[in-house]
């Protein structure tokens, strides 16, 4: 019926098969002008509105200029436009024109006049849609419209064709004004083709596209991926770095995700609090039946509380009711409701909607096209079977399964670019999120996770988001593929298809019971590796205790042990993937077996022919990936629900609560607490009990208190850090906060003062931890960074213990103090420091939490309460100051000048060759970092400095730079990382792992011969019963091909497994035993995230990854090797084409590699400096919160997110790149194997040409694999190089050695220096001058002088920190240099200043090596005044100490450090400043402590307060690393020399020290 009206419309056939059933087959006429013409301009008619939208939309454009390329594409239009005019003007004059001949009766058909029309209009609507394109933002050209251009073309080709094969067998043209306008308007459009696919750059965005090349890249450039080769050849010609990547597009940038997801979390967050509540209401309610009891808190919280605090109240309650049940019990119910669930994934999935449903377009399209191959595949088969074909049916199929694969390669490779980049929003997304969520997250949930744990779900949690995201799409995909799959076997082999699927089905649970089985293993695995990770970041972080006691065999132990867990665990799993792989394997090969075997048996009829066979295998290929991808993927669902719950009980924890510090401005006190009481936890007792406390504005308000009562507890009351279980705080106006560690950022000493202020200063650069500044340094940083900050109110936690007398009263006479900097501030400071106190406005007494006092001096004093007892203790000290004090303050210009002395040196006498930098190092901890001898020292010194010689400065400046950059290997990994990984794989397993892939390989090979010839048994017996001896031994040996390839999988999988495993524990092993052995030195001037990547990121790839793709390698490369082996079998011709193939293979591969690799690099290198940015401002929490720089920390981790993603964006494309390019090799491997076929056919049997084209469909994917396995393995193979980096660093001399000193060494203590030299590192300046001298047993020695005298260096020295120089030291007449480091450092005891402590057990941290008795042990520590302390915890010594001993007070930690001091009992102790942030009473505790207990010992003190050791045997004064002074106090008092004015200055008089 509907050809009969074509016919009428056309005059002429519409179809007729005749047409094509000849040696030249053709199209007919009609056809070509009536469907031919409407596909493409039904296709641009369909996308005309989305262009002509930007035509008409409201929003004023800016008008882009006209380009000589618009203008062109106008031009041709028109033109187009005149031909279409033309061809109608010609139809009517044909039909109503003057001719001369008398008028026709036949009138043209009906088409010559629609189609002309059809096309003016669609020409016009053409020049207004290319308009519309030129006025769409960022629009550099359009899709639509080439793909229009390219339908008109290619369905022009055949009118085209038709027309000439008309003319020539007429030899002449019989429609000469048609025939010219087809063939002008056929080249008007080639033109229009070209145009289209060129981009359409204005001259003002020109800059902008060399930034991102991508946005200005044209249709076929971003489906070709072709915009990338700039970067590609540039990195094949130089290793790329950071400096060459490109900016990122706004949309992938980590501020764009970031608010998005934001933006949806919140409402699904709310969401999920809102369920969290009903469902704990429900609970709470059949709970509560029988004994309803309420919590008399809930009622004044009920009004304005918000969700989390009800959520808590409840479990709260809970917890009160069954405290009597197992506690196991109690944790499992925290950890069910604890948090809101199942928010995390619908956030996710709302805010990239946009992306994920593009990409599913894509690869639906994809799947479907897959399954064209198979049946083409079919086609063909049965056209090299009949020879009595036309020879074009084949060059037909050869080209369409071309076309079809090239489709699939561009949808697949859009789909998959679409995904990645989800894959890394999503990660950007949940690492911001993270970040920002730590900015804000309460105590109660800081508490719960580590930094260490915390860092975790920055890097692995949200990388198994990542990863997920890759592939989501495969859960509807797979088994979308699989029925498919199933519905065309079916067609092919009938209800045979049912045993295969039978076998498929029963795979299913196996794999269940598998992946069950690996999620609990990677939980427990998951929980070793966090374990480790933590310890190690502990052992970096106290390395120098761990090297002054010789306690590192302990901690090696520790780590040791726990890594042989996690290698069991990681056993098991090695094992299950075994199986898992076996079962994978032998799949296939069952399935096809079941499958043929069942239909050979079925009935005699049924003959295996060579299409049915090789359409099944080529389907059954097809099934194989789906099949192999669904357990893979939902083993990786189930590690990201791990992730899932652990992230969402970090971001659903509950936020620092803002409104717990008012700001109501109708107070007139700066600060008012009132009636508050507050604690840590929100269960946990109040800390803090009923304090009142009113302020003034301008006050200087002192806390002091003995250790534990609360003073830093009432600082972070007052920042907002605890909770209030009753009361308010009230406070006025800004806050500036000075921690009592101080808290100094991995940045210049500039951005750490000015703190984002306005600037005044040169830079320096500190390390993470401001290595290179000492304690007393730090302090003043931090400090100096309050003062700038400008604000209203000071919260001071006792600032002015870290440094020494001398420095701390300038601080408080020019800083803080009632004529300092800050006379007009509010100042709260909490402090040990008697000799202030007379200076301050008011002062608070704090005892065990409550205040019990507040008053002036005088009248506290006058009082007589805990107050004045307190200072009973000490007031002979005070009287002193205050005898002295009057002279100091009175000075009239003492404020400008000492101001000029004392911060000048430390600012801008820092040109590089200036002193400074030779501090940038070790003990840089105080020492030598400045020189501030005496006044006139820094003069002179500046004075020198100027006249220093060139040269030298440039050799200081390579030591001055303290932390190096990360060193990156660039270019080809070397071979013999390869060989190293190898090697500690074992050589026997490498070699029998290699050959048992290869068996495999070759039962695949000949299961498929043995089936090719099979097939060809319908041949042979046509017409002819099939005997069924051979049917039995066909099917026999197929199916003992096909199971002899599983177990051979699995075998070597399981070898592969156990040697990987032995890797794994040689590499880590070596890294561990190496790091704790290099010397201190490494630590300063390398960033301690640097080292603990190495533990996490590189050993978890050596855990994993290296085997996993070692694996994948293997078997892709002989896979690739088997498939051209058996192409070439079939068509031996192929040979010849394999050699340029091979080439441009090896090319594209090497040009993908090298920037690839680097790009991989680049990440990692990038990735660092999130993480350390990360543990930084956790750690620096309190800081940055009271300073209110939260926003400017966000930008800063935006910014450093951002610079990462630089290089991992192009890495993404630079995948697909290849993707792409190599696909394209593959879709001609297989359209040679079909032309070759079809050339041959009459010399092949129709089996083979099977065979070879059904290998060559897999190769693609095959070779895609294997450049990826390629590039993959040596991107993971840079972990074992990293790794070995660090094995290989210089060690520090031996732990133990030959010569062993005698078994009781030291008996006597006698220390000797011998012109003694040292300095930090090579190339620096010394820093101690040669130091002569003889201590004599049982001496006490002090030893004083300025900052950076080199009093620390000289300790370090004593333990060989660092080495000497020059000279020796001698300890009972043994030169400490000749005996192993451990004999030395054990011998000696040291108590340090900085009290470390590593999370553990207290008796672990007292005695890790389990050498003493308990009896021992609570011996020292009622010594060390802890007994009491110790034996009120509920597990004693089991004690479990926090990271870096947080649950303790500082007082606490140093007195345990006494105890471990007095548990070792050497002959030989030194006290560093140990003093210094302990109240007076502790420091009297310590004081007599030592006098007593080291009575019979050498002590060398390194003081700070001069009282402590006025008492010595013998004074040592240190000037610039010189000994300048060295006798008893008394004598040297007589002297009248630097030890005089250094007690002057000190305040202690002529009697002080008689009487002492």
């Amino acid at each position: 019926m509907c050809a009969a009206i074509l016919e009428e419309y056309c005059g002429s056939v519409f179809w007729n098969a005749s047409y094509l059933n000849r040696e030249d087959p053709d199209l007919p006429v009609c056809f070509e002008q009536t469907v031919l013409v409407w596909i493409p301009l039904g296709f641009l008619w369909l996308c005309a509105p989305r262009h002509l939208a930007s035509l008409f939309s409201r929003k004023q454009v800016t008008k882009r200029h006209l380009s000589k390329l618009y203008i062109c594409k106008q031009l041709v239009v028109s033109l187009l436009f005149l031909t279409a005019i033309a061809a109608l003007a010609v139809t009517l004059g044909q039909d109503y024109g003057p001719s001369a001949d008398p008028p026709s009766t036949v009138k043209n058909a009906g088409v010559y006049y629609v189609n002309p029309i059809l096309y003016a209009v669609t020409w016009i609507l053409l020049l207004l849609c290319q308009e519309g394109v030129r006025r769409r933002e960022g629009a550099v050209d359009s899709a639509t419209l080439f793909v229009f251009w390219l339908f008109l073309v290619l369905c022009d080709v055949f009118p085209f064709q038709t027309l000439l094969r008309e003319a020539l067998r007429l030899g002449e043209i019989s429609d000469v004004p048609r025939f010219c306008l087809f063939y002008i308007s056929f080249g008007l459009e080639l033109i229009a083709l070209i145009l289209s696919a060129v981009a359409d750059i204005a001259p003002e965005d020109k800059e902008l596209f060399k930034k991102n090349p991508e946005a200005g890249a044209a249709f076929l450039s971003r489906i070709t991926f072709n915009w990338l080769n700039s970067m590609m050849v540039k990195g094949n010609r130089q290793p790329l770095v950071q400096e060459d990547l490109w900016e990122l597009q706004e949309e992938d940038s980590t501020a764009a995700i970031n608010d998005r997801f934001q933006f949806f979390m919140k409402s699904e967050l709310a969401a999920a609090r809102v369920r969290l509540e009903t469902k704990l209401k429900k609970k709470q309610d059949s709970k509560a039946k029988g004994a309803t009891f309420q919590n008399p808190m809930t009622n004044g919280l009920a009004n304005g509380v918000s969700q989390d605090v009800l959520m808590m109240e409840e479990k709260g309650k809970k917890d009160d009711g069954k405290k009597d049940d197992e506690k196991k019990e109690k944790d499992k119910e925290k950890e069910e409701v604890d948090h809101p669930s199942s928010w995390l994934i619908s956030t996710i999935y709302k805010s990239f909607k946009g992306l994920l449903l593009e990409s599913a377009f894509f690869k639906l399209l994809q799947d479907l096209l897959a399954f064209a191959s198979p049946q083409l595949l079919k086609l063909m088969i049965s056209f090299t079977q009949d020879k009595s074909r036309y020879i074009w049916e084949g060059y037909l199929y050869a080209v369409l399964l071309l076309l079809v694969a090239i489709l699939q390669s561009l949808f697949l490779q859009q789909y998959f670019q679409r995904c990645f980049v989800l894959g890394m929003k999503v990660r950007t997304a949940i690492i911001a999120a993270v970040y920002k969520k730590a900015l804000v997250v309460s105590n109660d949930t800081r508490k719960e996770s580590t930094v260490g744990e915390t860092v975790n779900l920055m890097s692995a949690d949200a990388q198994r988001f990542n990863d997920v995201t890759n592939f989501i799409h495969l859960l509807w995909s797979c088994p979308m593929q699989i029925l498919l799959s199933i519905v065309f076997l079916w067609i092919e082999l009938g209800p045979s298809v049912l045993a295969g699927l039978a076998v498929m089905v029963l795979m299913g649970p196996i794999n269940g019971l598998i992946a069950n089985k690996a999620r609990k293993i990677q939980i427990k695995s998951m929980k070793f590796k966090d374990k480790r990770l933590k310890i190690m970041n502990e052992i970096l972080n106290g390395m120098k205790i761990l090297k002054l006691y010789a306690w590192e065999p302990s901690f090696q132990t520790q780590v040791e042990d726990i890594r042989e867990k996690e290698l069991k665990v990681m056993k098991k799993f090695a094992y299950l993937s075994s199986i898992s792989v076996f079962v994978f394997n032998t799949a296939p090969a069952l399935v096809s077996l079941a499958t043929f075997a069942v239909f050979v048996r079925v009935s005699p009829s049924n003959i295996l022919t060579a299409e049915k066979a090789f359409t099944s295998i080529s389907l059954f290929n097809l099934l194989r990936f789906p099949l192999a991808m669904l357990p893979m993927l939902i083993a990786a669902i189930v590690q990201m629900t791990v992730s899932k719950k652990r992230l969402e009980k970090f971001l659903g924890g509950e936020d620092l609560k803002t409104d717990v510090v008012l700001h109501d401005p109708s107070f007139n006190t700066a600060v008012s607490v009132r009636d508050g009481s507050f604690a840590w936890e929100r269960q946990s007792e109040p800390l803090l009990k009923n304090v009142s406390l009113d302020i003034k504005p301008g006050q200087l308000v002192a806390v002091v208190g003995a250790v534990g009562s609360g003073k830093s507890s009432l600082m972070a009351a007052l920042l907002g850090e605890m909770y209030t279980t009753k009361g308010f705080i009230n406070i006025q106006g800004s806050l500036a906060f000075v921690p009592q560690q101080a808290w100094i950022q991995n940045a210049t000493l500039k951005d750490n003062v000015l703190f984002a202020s306005s600037p005044l200063l040169s830079s320096l650069l500190l390390s993470s931890q401001g290595i290179n500044l000492s304690g007393g340094q730090k302090q003043r940083v931090s400090l100096a960074r309050a003062a700038y900050s400008q604000a209203d109110i000071y919260l001071l936690d006792d600032p002015l213990s870290a440094v020494d007398s001398h420095v701390g009263k300038h601080l408080f006479h020019q800083v803080i103090g009632p004529n300092g900097l800050l006379k007009d501030k509010t100042r709260i400071l909490v402090t040990h420091g008697v000799s202030f106190l007379p200076y301050v406005d008011e002062i608070v007494v704090l005892v065990d939490g409550v205040v019990s006092e507040v008053g002036s001096y005088k009248s506290l004093r006058a009082s007589k309460g805990a107050f004045s007892e307190f200072l009973d203790t000490y007031a002979k000290e005070q009287r002193n100051r205050t005898t002295s004090e009057p002279g100091t303050t009175s000075e009239p210009g003492g404020f400008q000048e000492t101001v000029d002395v004392e911060l000048i040196p430390e600012t801008e006498d820092l040109q590089p060759d200036s002193p400074l930098e030779d501090t940038v190092s070790l003990t840089l901890k105080r020492e030598n970092s400045i020189r501030r001898s005496k006044r006139i020292g820094s003069v002179r010194l500046r004075r020198q400095s100027s006249i220093k010689e060139p040269e030298v400065a440039d050799k200081s400046n390579k030591g001055q730079r303290l932390i190096e950059k990360e060193t990156m290997e660039t270019g080809q990994v070397k071979f013999s990382v390869f060989l190293q990984y190898l090697h500690a794989m074992g050589w026997g397993y490498t070699v029998i792992v290699f050959l048992v892939y290869l068996l495999q390989n070759i039962a695949f090979i000949g299961q498929n011969l043995w089936l090719s010839d099979w097939t060809n048994d319908a041949v042979d017996y046509y017409n002819m019963t099939y005997p069924s001896w051979k049917r039995d031994t066909r099917v026999g040996v197929f199916g003992v091909l096909g199971v002899a390839q599983g177990f051979f999988v699995f075998f070597s999988t399981l070898l592969l497994a156990k040697a990987s495993i032995s890797a794994s524990r040689i590499l880590h092993s070596r890294l561990l035993n190496n790091i704790l052995r290099v010397p201190m030195v490494f630590y300063d001037t390398t960033p301690i995230g640097r080292v603990v990547n190495r533990f996490a990121k590189d050993i978890f790839t050596v855990d994993e990854a290296i085997p996993q793709s070692f694996r994948s390698w293997l078997m892709c490369m002989l896979g690739v090797l088997g498939t051209l082996f058996v192409i070439c079998l079939a068509t031996p011709f192929f040979t010849i084409i394999i050699i340029p193939l091979a080439l441009v293979y090896y090319f594209v591969q090497r040009f993908y590699v090298a920037s690839s690799r680097q790009l991989r690099r680049l990440d990692s290198v990038s990735r660092s400096p999130i993480y350390s940015h990360f543990s930084e401002t956790v750690s620096g929490l309190s800081v940055i919160r009271a300073y209110g720089h939260q926003e400017r920390f966000l930008s800063h981790n935006t910014k450093t997110i951002d610079e990462n993603l630089k290089s991992v964006y192009p890495w993404i494309v630079s995948n697909r790149w290849l993707a792409i390019r190599l696909e394209f090799l593959g879709n001609l491997v297989v359209f040679f194997s079909a032309l070759l076929a079809v050339l041959s056919r009459d010399t092949l049997d129709s089996g083979l040409v099977g065979l070879s084209i059904s290998y060559s469909l897999n190769v693609t994917q095959t070779l895609n694999w294997l450049v990826r396995m390629t590039s993959e393995l040596e991107t993971n193979i840079v972990a074992v190089e990293r790794v070995s980096e660090y094995t290989e660093l210089e060690n520090e001399a031996k732990w133990v050695t030959d010569t062993r000193p005698p078994e009781k060494w030291p008996e006597a203590g006698r220390v000797q220096f011998d012109n003694y030299k040292v300095r930090y590192r090579p190339g620096l300046d010394l820093v101690l001058h040669g130091i002569t001298c003889d201590i004599n047993s049982m001496e006490k020695i002090g030893i004083v002088g300025r900052t950076g005298a080199g009093k620390s260096s000289l300790t370090n020295c004593l333990f060989r920190i660092i080495e000497a120089a020059e000279g020796r030291i001698l300890i009972d007449g043994v030169d400490v240099s000749t005996i192993g480091l451990h004999d030395l450092r054990n011998s000696l005891t040291i108590i340090p200043q900085d009290p470390v402590l590593f999370s553990g057990t207290l008796r672990m941290n007292l005695d890790p090596f389990d050498k003493f008795s308990d009896e021992a042990i609570w011996k020292v520590l009622e010594l060390s005044h802890l007994k009491n302390y110790v034996a009120g915890l509920q597990e004693g010594l089991q004690h479990e100490v926090a990271e870096g001993g947080e649950n303790l007070s500082v007082g606490q930690r140093q007195l345990l450090c006494l105890a471990r001091a007095l548990l070792r009992k050497s002959r030989i102790l030194i006290l560093d400043e140990a003093t210094a942030a302990v109240d007076l009473e502790t420091d009297d505790l310590i004081q007599t402590t030592i006098r007593q207990e080291f009575s019979h010992c050498t002590v060398l003190t390194i003081a700070h307060r001069l009282q402590s050791i006025m008492d010595s045997s013998r004074v040592m004064v240190l000037d610039a690393g010189k000994i300048v002074e060295f006798d008893s106090p008394s004598n040297l008092l007589e002297k009248r020399g630097n030890f005089y004015a250094m007690v002057k200055d000190a305040g202690i008089t002529q009697e002080d020290v008689t009487s002492l």
